[in-house]
């Protein structure tokens, strides 16, 4: 546990100072549920998914907001309520983030890879770029360390929510709310048993994976090591983030809905192959000067995610190994070494174990899915005490959220069992 002076009293200064982890959270969620989820949401269903993109972030919320608010309230990490609460819980959720580490460093460094094809005037060969990629992502890391994750992190998020937004009121201005589709075009439905594994996946990751609340959690001390931060101003920095996310989920549906519904192609379902037939669907609608625009908006969520990716999986990978040791604490450069050996994970699997990316991929987001409801019922019993214990209607949410989750999961595993046909 660590001490923390805090000052209750919030101002506007204060707020603002506070801002941080937060917005990592939300560049951590853009690159996977965003970019590509959302956006093939839109593609394939038009606005028909909304809801289901609303309501997953809603159940979601309790679940994030208590991995912050638990740091804030008790100086604990997340990991180090979760080993009060029993190691095998801290054993579960270690094995799963090893794995994380590696298959999400690998994706996100190959997409991020991937959408520079695009930008390059030179061919140069995806895994060299990826090796390019994740090098500098780690050397941001290794020499600017929280503080300057923290600053770019701002940037990017700015960036980012600026660009999408023109590219949809661009997109929207030209082609109307019925986007690209004629008027008697025929949606598919996704209120059927065959696009359940598609509504899984969106939900899944949607805003982020479960992890990220202990992630999040952890960028919360690093916060708080350079910069004091009250409890108050905590929980402002992190619904700024998380409902931030939410709402770019639902312009980044609106990218798809917009030019890709009912246009008569079919929709890619491959992260790399989707993003070029996105830039290339934009650049016919509006012209072809909206390239640019789409690849940088693409581009800055895969470069925020792979920064955030390697930092975040990092430190909850030291922190489980430090608590599962019984350790009081670690030296600075275990979370170096930590870094390395994710980025090196992820570039082993990139040259060596190119074609098994996806199938990992898909076991990790189920993995996830699937443990989501457990970890999310460990986050509410952390803060059933304390001085910001939580009551109301956000108890009455988690329960609800609780119930949602759990619910979705046993028809995911009924689904993958071939139990509903």
């Amino acid at each position: 546990m660590t001490d923390y002076k805090q000052n209750e009293k919030s101002t506007w200064l204060s707020k603002l100072n506070a801002l941080g982890p937060g917005i990592l959270m939300a560049s951590a969620a853009v690159g996977g549920s965003h970019l590509i989820a959302s956006t093939q949401a839109g593609a394939i269903y038009g606005w028909q998914l909304a809801l289901i993109i609303v309501l997953a972030n809603l159940f979601k919320y309790p679940f994030f907001r208590f991995g912050t608010q638990y740091t804030l309230d008790s100086g604990n990490t997340l990991l180090e309520g979760y080993r009060q609460k029993g190691k095998v819980y801290l054993w579960v959720f270690f094995l799963l983030n090893i794995f994380a580490t590696m298959i999400n460093t690998a994706a996100v460094g190959l997409l991020c890879a991937a959408i520079l094809t695009f930008v390059l005037p030179i061919q140069i060969p995806v895994p060299v770029l990826s090796l390019v990629v994740i090098c500098v992502s780690a050397g941001i890391l290794l020499f600017g360390k929280y503080r300057l994750l923290d600053r770019l992190s701002k940037l990017i998020m700015i960036s980012l929510t600026l660009t999408t937004v023109a590219a949809v009121l661009i997109a929207l201005w030209q082609t109307g709310l019925q986007g690209v589709a004629a008027t008697d075009y025929i949606a598919p439905s996704p209120w059927q048993w065959g696009a359940l594994g598609f509504i899984v996946a969106l939900m899944g990751w949607m805003p982020a994976p479960i992890e990220i609340s202990a992630i999040n959690s952890m960028w919360v001390v690093a916060k708080r090591r350079i910069s004091p931060v009250s409890y108050k101003d905590g929980i402002f920095d992190f619904n700024v983030g998380y409902i931030g996310t939410a709402i770019l989920a639902l312009v980044f549906l609106a990218l798809g809905a917009l030019v890709q519904f009912g246009s008569g192609n079919a929709v890619e379902m491959v992260g790399g192959k989707y993003i070029a037939q996105l830039i290339n669907m934009y650049a016919s609608t509006i012209g072809e000067w909206a390239k640019g625009i789409i690849a940088f908006i693409a581009f800055m969520c895969m470069f925020g995610t792979t920064i955030t990716v390697i930092d975040g999986y990092s430190r909850t990978n030291v922190e489980s190994l430090r608590l599962i040791l019984g350790q009081k604490k670690t030296p600075e450069k275990t979370l170096n070494i930590a870094i390395l050996l994710a980025s090196l994970s992820g570039l082993a699997i990139i040259f060596y174990f190119n074609n098994a990316v996806g199938p990992m991929l898909k076991f990790a987001m189920i993995a996830s899915f699937v443990s989501t409801p457990i970890f999310a019922w460990l986050n509410l019993s952390l803060v059933l005490e304390g001085k910001h214990k939580v009551r109301g209607w956000l108890l009455w949410l988690s329960i609800i959220g609780l119930i949602y989750l759990s619910s979705f999961t046993v028809l995911f595993i009924l689904y993958q069992m071939n139990w509903l046909n």
